[in-house]
């Protein structure tokens, strides 16, 4: 009676456990079926698990499906997200963006899973596609498949720096990238420890089921939704209980399917082994063995297990599981090297071969890429949701810095980047120009030409102490260009180009205007005044030489007069030429000259006689 109790006590207790763990297994979970149609039920029926859209993750890409030869039904095992994919032929960089609940320093198992199935009906007449992998703005993995149908996994276990964590797709030019799925799934932040602490994430590399007997490989039991791949070799024997066993002292949590199979050496004396090459001899290796008795030991019985690397033991003492309980065992150190060989053994003391339920290997990759300040990127989201800007920019700004945003410079240093320069010339942007662009505080160079931009020209814009060319032409601005942009380009410190009608109506401008006519005036006036005096002294030479001619002339019509000598004629002295007159002199004439004479109005009138006499006398000479 009171063993019939126990063992219904037990049962409620594992059924009980199992509706609790399949009610709470969901929360905080991310789940996307890439590519899946709106129109489809978002609920896989095997894992239980719902799925979101693309569209709330995502802005970029194509919604496609694989090949009907690798689809339903033809491919009755294919898993929920991998018949259909979202594909990203524009752009360098597509990136996911999650955002769990208080995601910064949480621990996160993230899945990305792939199919090729031939979506783009160029199996048989291009290679295979390949692409990178990157998480936020660390490389993560190089993806690419050996054929068609090869379903490939990439996990990763890593703490959020922030409250937005980017799983990226880099096209490296071997084809355009993919995804058919993306899981997120938070974790005990006190498991998985590694001697780096937080400053590396933990790719999988290998996670076996050892002792596996007709299993899935997922379950709803495993509240980190971890995928548990077979591993029994043909000289390993394969043990199971159906007891109840407490999985939930320990953090790591294995599910009840893995942890309640076992895995033995058919002969009690030989050890378990797993051996695997590294393709980087600098890879960093951790290893979580996960143990639980299954067995009730008879008195005199014992089981203690020696856990050796590469002929090495890697802990002192030897593990002894517990009965009916999950333990798990990792290397407090990196195993490091080329070629790697774990073997479980039995202790000299033991009475009972070695055991291993299950074994997850790791890679510890540093995260050595820094990111873009977090005030950039805040302002460069905000420019970017305002705007509605129609570019490929999602992830980090600046890293990975083979693949920064379309149209943006960075400074790359420690601890952050940095935007300088930003080109968002003929990008439709249309309203004001928001105060978003002041926050990128050291931003060098801005390029807002060809736009649709409005209303009048921030004065905010000269609070960019960094700021050396600024481009605004072909826009519609109806204020002036403030004046202390205007001062910064008069001075020289700022390379300013915009439409006319805005910098010609700007006092600074207008005031810049005149002063450049100063120099043109100056130089015409004094061309102007060259002009004239070269006439001048042209004249005056002209007007020189001319006298200086006439002088001549005259003198020697006045030394032929001195010559001459007649009764009627008064008597010729001299004559006088200097540079402003000339002048004739005669013997003085009391009664004046004939023609003085003849027009005095005291002259009488002459007589006939007179007149006769003048008129023979003027003949005779």
């Amino acid at each position: 009676m009171r063993a019939n109790r126990s063992l219904f006590l037990g049962l409620f207790c594992a059924l009980a456990t199992a509706i609790l763990v399949h009610g709470q297994s969901q929360t905080g979970y991310i789940s996307i079926d890439c590519g899946k149609p709106l129109n489809e039920i978002d609920k896989d029926s095997v894992s239980g698990i719902y799925y979101a859209f693309d569209d709330d993750f995502i802005a970029n890409g194509e919604n496609l499906n694989v090949s009907e030869e690798y689809n339903y039904p033809k491919n009755l095992n294919l898993p929920y997200v991998l018949a259909d994919l979202r594909a990203f032929p524009q752009g360098n960089r597509n990136c996911y963006s999650l955002k769990p609940s208080k995601a910064k320093d949480k621990l996160y198992l993230i899945r990305a899973s792939f199919m090729y199935g031939n979506y783009d009906g160029g199996v048989n007449q291009k290679p295979l596609p390949e692409f990178d992998l990157y998480l936020n703005v660390n490389f993560w993995s190089t993806v690419k498949f050996k054929n068609a149908s090869e379903q490939v996994h990439k996990e990763i276990l890593t703490y959020a720096e922030s409250e937005t964590i980017y799983v990226c797709l880099v096209n490296k030019g071997k084809g355009t990238p993919f995804i058919s799925g993306l899981e997120l799934r938070p974790v005990n932040s006190s498991i998985y420890g590694t001697e780096f602490g937080r400053n590396v994430s933990l790719l999988l590399y290998q996670r076996w089921d050892t002792g596996y007997l007709n299993g899935t490989g997922r379950y709803q039991t495993d509240v980190y939704d971890r995928i548990w791949s077979p591993y029994t070799p043909v000289s390993w024997n394969s043990t199971r209980t159906s007891s109840y066993l407490d999985v939930f002292q320990s953090g790591y949590r294995p599910p009840d399917e893995v942890i309640k199979t076992a895995a033995s050496p058919k002969n009690i004396d030989d050890p378990l082994e797993m051996f695997w090459t590294s393709e980087d001899p600098n890879a960093r290796f951790y290893a979580y063995l996960y143990f639980a008795e299954l067995e009730k030991l008879e008195r005199g019985e014992s089981r203690k297990i020696k856990i050796m690397w590469n002929g090495s033991p890697v802990s002192e003492s030897p593990v002894v599981p517990s009965s009916m309980y999950s333990m798990t065992f990792s290397n407090s150190r990196a195993f490091t090297g080329k070629d790697h060989w774990i073997s479980v053994q039995k202790a000299a003391d033991s009475t009972l071969p070695p055991i291993l339920n299950a074994i997850e290997i790791f890679t510890a990759q540093s995260l050595d890429e820094f990111s873009t300040a977090v005030e950039d990127v805040h302002a460069i989201e905000n420019i970017k949701a305002t705007y509605k800007v129609k570019k490929v920019w999602s992830g980090d700004p600046c890293s990975p810095r083979l693949y920064p945003w379309e149209g943006i410079g960075c400074s790359y240093g420690n601890p952050n980047h940095r935007i300088k320069s930003l080109n968002l010339s003929s990008s439709g942007l249309q309203g004001p120009i928001v105060l978003a662009f002041r926050d990128l505080s050291l931003l060098e160079s801005l390029d807002l030409s060809n736009n649709d931009l409005q209303q009048n020209v921030p004065e905010f814009l000269a609070d960019l102490k960094h700021l050396k060319i600024l481009n605004l032409k072909g826009n519609h601005f109806t204020g002036f260009i403030p004046k202390s942009l205007m001062k910064k380009f008069k001075d020289g410190i700022l390379a300013l180009s915009a439409d006319d009608q805005n910098i010609c109506k700007s006092r600074s401008c207008q005031d810049k205007k005149k002063n450049n006519m100063v120099v043109p005036i100056a130089v015409a006036t004094s061309v102007i005044v060259l002009l004239v005096v070269l006439v001048i002294i042209w004249i005056i030479l002209r007007q020189r030489k001319r006298a200086s001619r006439v002088s001549k002339e005259f003198q020697v019509e006045a030394e032929l007069l001195l010559t001459v000598h007649h009764r009627n004629l008064a008597s010729f002295v001299g004559y006088c030429d200097d540079e402003r007159s000339i002048a004739l002199i005669y013997e003085y004439m009391a009664n004046g000259n004939l023609q003085e004479y003849l027009s005095s109005e005291n002259a009488g009138d002459l007589s006939w006689e007179k007149r006769l006499h003048i008129a023979i006398d003027s003949a005779q000479g």
